[in-house]
């Protein structure tokens, strides 16, 4: 059951494609049927599996994610209690709940199952640069 550990530079909000980082990974085992898992070790970034054509579509998931969960700063998080690292930190722990921090993949004949049109993102949801580990386990 091998493991092997992403490190993701991150430059501020957005999806940060890791397909072929994984898809790397699972072809490198030469796995016929397998799972394999994308974990991310992180409270305030996600994973997102999302489609990779048309670049709109990250941006109105961005938007749409602002828009449900404004900055710290914004009036209507006044009720926020968890400021101490910035008004971008608990907007991003909420925006993190509200996605996912591990996906699961299936693998057949050393390549991941994913739709013509899908792409693994790391969605980072803070502002300054960030350095991120996802963590990939293939089992079967």
């Amino acid at each position: 059951m091998p493991l092997h550990r992403l490190h993701i530079q991150t430059t501020g909000p957005g999806l940060y494609d890791v397909t072929h980082q994984v898809q790397h990974f699972a072809s490198e085992l030469n796995s016929s049927d397998a799972l394999l898992t994308a974990f991310v070790r992180h409270t305030s970034c996600s994973l997102v599996i999302q489609e990779n054509a048309d670049p709109d579509v990250q941006r109105d998931l961005q938007a749409f994610l602002a828009r449900l969960v404004p900055a710290g700063d914004d009036t209507s998080m006044s009720w926020l209690t968890h400021t101490a690292e910035g008004p971008d930190d608990m907007p991003a722990h909420i925006k993190a709940a509200l996605t996912q921090t591990s996906i699961g993949i299936p693998v057949a004949d050393g390549r991941l199952m994913l739709g013509t049109w899908q792409g693994i993102y790391l969605f980072e949801h803070r502002h300054r640069p960030h350095r991120r580990e996802i963590v990939l386990h293939l089992t079967g």
